[in-house]
């Protein structure tokens, strides 16, 4: 195992990559060359993203505008996820970068859920449920519907109940491998109580 500890002041996305890379390439300046593609985790992708999308094609800005878009949704997390995009863009230029969004396992999620209970026009500045952790909830399902598929002999896929545990929190229903609904909602401080995130409270 090779351990490197870095102590910087003022640390920065783009700065931690570039030590990163620099680390990688003083252990062994061949690793990089091996390189046959880069993934992104992308906190938001909106209602546009229901897959991952590779920003280094031929779509890339228009994908990269679109995920700026919403970035007001996700404000933690979706500029430094660009951040991310733009330096491997740069360092690798010939290779896909793939954008792994956590909204897109949830746009499964049925129109009567994920529709909030508000006047109809405000669906126009993008006012619903969205859902998150959709790529661990995604994983979750997947091994767990493997080792339960022995007590459905009929081929049919089990209802899950999964919890993403971690400083950030929600619980996500799903039915046949897709979501049908999630406790985090529109942004990633509603749903259930988290580490620094209070979930949602009763607004009166």
């Amino acid at each position: 195992t090779h351990i490197v500890e870095v102590k910087r002041p003022f640390m920065t996305h783009d700065i931690a990559i570039e030590i990163i890379i620099n680390e990688i390439n003083k252990y062994n300046s061949h690793l990089l060359s091996g390189v046959v593609a880069v993934g992104h985790r992308v906190v938001h992708g909106g209602a546009k993203f229901t897959d991952a999308v590779d920003v280094n094609g031929d779509d890339g800005e228009s994908i990269i505008k679109a995920i700026e878009n919403v970035s007001h949704l996700a404000p933690l997390h979706n500029p430094a996820n660009l951040i991310g995009i733009q330096i491997g863009r740069e360092l690798f230029k010939d290779i896909p970068q793939i954008a792994v969004f956590d909204t897109a396992f949830h746009s499964t999620i049925p129109m009567f859920a994920y529709t909030y209970p508000i006047p109809k026009e405000y669906a126009e500045h993008q006012i619903r449920k969205y859902g998150f952790h959709g790529t661990s909830v995604k994983y979750v399902s997947h091994i767990a519907t493997r080792k339960l598929q022995q007590h459905f002999k009929d081929g049919r896929k089990p209802k899950i109940i999964i919890a993403h545990l971690g400083n950030g929190a929600s619980v996500t229903a799903v039915k046949d491998g897709k979501s049908t609904d999630t406790t985090m909602e529109f942004t990633p401080l509603s749903g259930v109580m988290m580490g620094t995130r209070s979930g949602s409270i009763d607004p009166t």
